[in-house]
């Protein structure tokens, strides 16, 4: 079967061939009644445009490169989901990639991305430990967005969440509600979005006028099992604590699991001992089905998604834009367990 041109569809729509390429490309002033005869056209004959060979022929590209890391990181698929969205309503379309290492494998995802004719890439970033990107990403000489939770020392163009601001709107909120014995669960010692909270939730509270105490704020590992076990410890040695700042949904579901095991429930009235008011960093749905829903600072992933969209293809468009950095604060949705 013989393969449809524009030729065809210009024949077809009684118009020239230019017209028809201008209108594929979305270019130059056509009327509206000469586009909607030439889509009509190419309907009619099932001509599809081959945006790849015509990229080829105008030397540009609508691929945008995404590297994830970890698919299992809520905030990473959410963000990642509004990558998309935002660079599909610019028809760019997105070619993923899942290195498992930062050697090989992500060299082999970075030469494939080149293969593949990619205009830039957006690194989702996984690692909450070290403060430096991956070699092979210092050295790509493609456009480059990373997209953080933590603060890298690098001068890259980042779209991060503001960590220390959402601790202590967390705190200060709590605090308004009559807390004055708070703690932060879960987290790694070395985890670098959990310091950057610490230091939030810190200054909230030297701002009352309350002391910051190292037992009220225990580090464990990312697991429903540990959390549990921390917030048991520290309600059983610190019966006077009343609310819980929680690092993770892993630690969200572990400090409601430690609060019950210890004969307490969940809830954020400050006057009643037995309970114990509970916040987290990010949305949960498959918690939030059940009572009391968790009041959570929001992760603004949907956010931070558009603008690190929005930042890739300023920087296809002006390859000599400075380094950006965008910080986002997160807001506060008050629920029934704070």
């Amino acid at each position: 079967m013989k393969r449809v041109s524009i030729v065809d569809v210009a024949r077809e729509a009684g118009v020239s061939v230019s017209t028809v390429s201008l209108v594929l490309r979305q270019k130059g002033k056509i009327s509206p009644a000469t586009i909607a005869r030439v889509q009509a056209a190419m309907d009619a004959l099932g001509y599809v445009h081959n945006v790849a060979a015509a990229n080829l022929r105008a030397n540009t590209s609508n691929l945008i490169g995404l590297i994830v890391r970890d698919f299992s990181d809520s905030f990473a698929t959410k963000v990642m989901a509004s990558i998309v969205q935002a660079l599909e309503r610019q028809n760019y379309m997105v070619f993923l990639g899942q290195p498992q290492d930062e050697e090989q494998a992500l060299e082999r995802c970075l030469l494939s991305f080149k293969q593949q004719g990619i205009a830039g890439v957006i690194y989702l970033s996984s690692d909450n430990s070290t403060s430096t990107l991956p070699e092979k990403l210092r050295r790509c000489q493609l456009p480059l967005v990373v997209v953080s939770q933590s603060l890298p020392e690098e001068n890259c163009d980042l779209v991060m969440r503001d960590n220390r601001q959402a601790a202590s709107l967390a705190t200060r909120y709590l605090i308004e509600r009559g807390h004055r014995n708070i703690a932060y669960i879960g987290g790694a010692e070395n985890d670098r979005i959990r310091l950057q909270r610490l230091l939030g939730f810190r200054s909230a509270l030297s701002q009352y006028g309350m002391a910051f105490r190292e037992e009220f704020t225990p580090a464990c590992a990312e697991s429903t099992q540990a959390a549990s076990q921390v917030t048991r410890q520290l309600l059983e040695r610190n019966n006077t604590v009343t609310a819980l700042l929680c690092h993770s949904p892993n630690a969200v579901i572990g400090g409601i699991s430690g609060i019950h095991q210890v004969g307490r429930t969940l809830g954020k009235d400050v006057f009643l001992t037995q309970q114990v008011a509970l916040l987290g960093f990010e949305d949960m749905l498959h918690i939030n089905l059940t009572s009391p829903s968790v009041t959570y600072v929001s992760s603004a992933s949907e956010e931070t998604g558009r603008q690190a969209a929005g930042l890739i293809l300023r920087k296809i468009g002006e390859p000599d834009l400075l380094p950006q950095r965008i910080t986002l604060s997160g807001h506060l949705v008050v629920r029934e367990s704070a």
